[in-house]
């Protein structure tokens, strides 16, 4: 397509608010390429244009994700990966790849949405052997097919399930190096009064952190204590200002060492890590 078809695209996208305009013109203008035949592909263009203009996340409109570098696969039914995000993973990572280069390293990817997380984490370190889970069908689905996309099935098993419950009797207990986790954790108050967009296109279970926004971060620090090895580390992604709640909960269980944040680019703890203690 030429130039001309990519500016009606990023027009549509600029008249109607859309916040990176340029940006997601181009991605809408590649899917196009591939979803369409030659002759269609401006129209396939400018009806995905519709879409992202009429707030459908990028992500579900080109079907496609980048994560980590990665190229993923997106859809309804899964929360689609924030940028902010990738900070977990590569945290995560930085912690893997300093483990012994001979030895596997096992991980779990809790609330794993999309495999957004596992897949990344998975790729780019060889040794690493994980298990993954969500309790949505839809997500788990999703994340089976981006693993199978980026060829990790042989190291990367996803489940279904009610959190760690979906990964009992795998005798994993007492064995996993790094668990990774990025919980829902909006309160649903301020979900329906002050984030309600987000519920337009998404799935509810993908904000929905329950009264005070930290229900599923209480019951995975509890959780993961079984499986955890001594010092292994508990990782999450946090909202912002929500590191004293979370750093609390880690110290209630008297399970693990004092916990540290990793700060984003503007500043802000955005992940949060507990180490299980040794004794």
């Amino acid at each position: 397509m030429c130039a001309e078809a990519l500016a009606r695209v990023e027009s549509i996208l600029a008249q109607a608010g859309i916040g990176n305009p340029a940006k997601d013109a181009l991605a809408i203008i590649e899917a196009a390429k591939h979803l369409a035949d030659k002759n269609n592909h401006l129209l396939c263009a400018l009806a995905m244009a519709a879409d992202r203009a009429a707030g459908t996340p990028l992500g579900y409109v080109t079907g496609r994700v980048n994560f980590m570098a990665l190229d993923l696969s997106a859809a309804p039914g899964a929360l689609v990966p924030r940028d902010e995000t990738e900070l977990l993973g590569w945290t995560a990572l930085r912690m893997l790849n300093d483990f012994p280069v001979d030895a596997e390293h096992r991980l779990i990817d809790m609330c794993c949405g999309s495999g957004n997380l596992v897949c990344g984490i998975a790729s780019y370190n060889p040794n690493v052997r994980a298990w993954a889970s969500d309790l949505v069908d839809d997500a788990v689905r999703l994340a089976q097919v981006n693993v199978r996309r980026l060829q990790l099935a042989k190291r990367v098993e996803v489940v279904q399930g009610d959190l760690f419950d979906a990964l009992s009797a795998r005798g994993l207990e007492g064995t996993i190096d790094v668990i990774v986790c990025n919980p829902p954790y909006i309160s649903s108050g301020r979900l329906d009064r002050d984030r309600a967009e987000l519920l337009t296109h998404e799935p509810r279970a993908a904000f929905d952190g329950g009264p005070f926004g930290v229900s599923i971060f209480q019951r995975v620090v509890r959780g993961a204590l079984l499986f955890l090895k001594p010092g292994g580390t508990l990782l999450f992604e946090i909202g912002l200002g929500q590191e004293r709640q979370v750093a609390i909960l880690f110290d209630r269980t008297g399970g693990y060492d004092p916990v540290t944040t990793v700060n984003d680019c503007q500043g802000h703890a955005r992940v949060i890590a507990g180490r299980r203690r040794l004794v």
